[in-house]
């Protein structure tokens, strides 16, 4: 197949390694891949050398001073995409770009599968971006979602397009667990934004600091809250307990011997990194967020702790629970290992193949 992918860019976030993943096995499984991004920006993950990228924003010279001239434009310039490259199938990721997917590839005879990848209120919000997001997915060939949550979002025509499929997991995470002495640093993971929630950890950790003097807490990322949260530890009188180190490199060696992971988001699709913490084996807890992915993936205080969104005490609660008791949250983090092997990279990418391969085939 020649498979378009498309995605806004491929800076580190969630959806954005779900998209290289896949580019990366369909690429090594023989198929051509066309990666279209609206732009190129710093801090993105590596990209598979066999997959062809191209950039579909305006150029500098392309841009004018008219907002409806650059819309059309813009549309006009990925529809030739489409034209150019002859895909036999396009699947897009997230809002705007699902939108503008369908409408460009229309009278194509190319098939179009789109992907919510987040509560589909939030990646659609306010009353004319919904109603788009409802009616125009109906000409899509399949819907990608997250959850049973994101099903309810969507008129009966949609539902009936839609499925559910899971996240690929890189092998990096699926290894041994670790069973020596864990560090004793709670870790988070992910985009430093306010709906990540980060400060809801901030302040649990506060209020059990001087209980557990020997334990800190590291978060990993980058967003437009870091400042704010540097502020925020240091108010606290935190600073060396409290770390914000941004992004790196090897996720899965930093987290690989941390005694919890916590995840303190306000909505979630089906979080990446809370499946990875799990696949490790590492004691998990977090917030019960919607469209409900946190739910599927946990089994309340049998693979993990589910606390409510934006319940500091609660989390405080849970993580005393956890420190306090290490074997309970070792039987936790066991458990977690077990029931993670359904997300490895090759079963759930066959899974992704097999479904553009089946909407591929109305071509022919």
């Amino acid at each position: 197949m020649r498979i378009a992918l498309m995605i806004a860019s491929l800076t580190k976030g969630g959806a954005e390694r779900v998209m290289v993943n896949l580019a990366d096995y369909f690429a090594d499984y023989g198929h051509e891949v066309i990666l279209v991004t609206q732009y190129i920006k710093e801090n993105e993950y590596p990209l598979n050398q066999k997959v062809k990228r191209i950039i579909c924003e305006l150029s500098e010279e392309e841009l004018t001073e008219s907002r409806i001239t650059n819309f059309i434009r813009r549309f006009s310039k990925l529809r030739n995409i489409w034209k150019a490259n002859k895909p036999d199938v396009i699947l897009s990721f997230i809002g705007k770009n699902n939108i503008m997917t369908i409408l460009t590839s229309r009278f194509l005879d190319i098939p179009v599968a789109v992907s919510v990848r987040a509560e589909p209120g939030e990646e659609y919000p306010g009353m004319f971006m919904r109603l788009l997001a409802r009616n125009l997915f109906k000409m899509a060939d399949k819907v990608i979602l997250q959850t049973k949550q994101c099903f309810d979002f969507f008129p009966e025509a949609v539902r009936r397009k839609a499925v559910i499929l899971k996240n690929p997991v890189s092998e990096h995470f699926f290894r041994e667990r670790f069973t020596g002495e864990r560090d004793k640093v709670i870790v988070a993971v992910g985009r430093v934004d306010e709906n990540k929630n980060h400060e809801m950890l901030i302040k649990a950790f506060a209020g059990i600091a001087d209980e557990f003097p020997d334990y800190k807490v590291v978060i990993y990322g980058e967003g437009d809250c870091r400042s704010k949260l540097l502020d925020l530890v240091q108010e606290l009188g935190l600073s060396g307990r409290i770390l914000l180190p941004g992004s790196i490199e090897n996720v899965s060696e930093a987290i690989y011997k941390t005694r919890v992971f916590v995840l303190t988001s306000n909505s979630e699709g089906s979080p990446n990194t809370l499946i990875e913490a799990m696949a490790m084996g590492l004691t998990v807890i977090s917030t019960d967020c919607p469209c409900g992915g946190p739910a599927e993936l946990i089994l309340d205080n049998i693979n993990g702790i589910l606390t409510p969104v934006g319940d500091v005490e609660k989390l405080q609660v849970n993580l005393q629970k956890v420190l306090n008791d290490l074997q309970f949250a070792d039987n936790l983090g066991e458990k977690a290992k077990e029931t993670s092997d359904i997300f490895r990279r090759d079963k759930v990418c066959k899974e992704w193949e097999s479904v553009l391969s089946e909407i591929s085939r109305k071509r022919e």
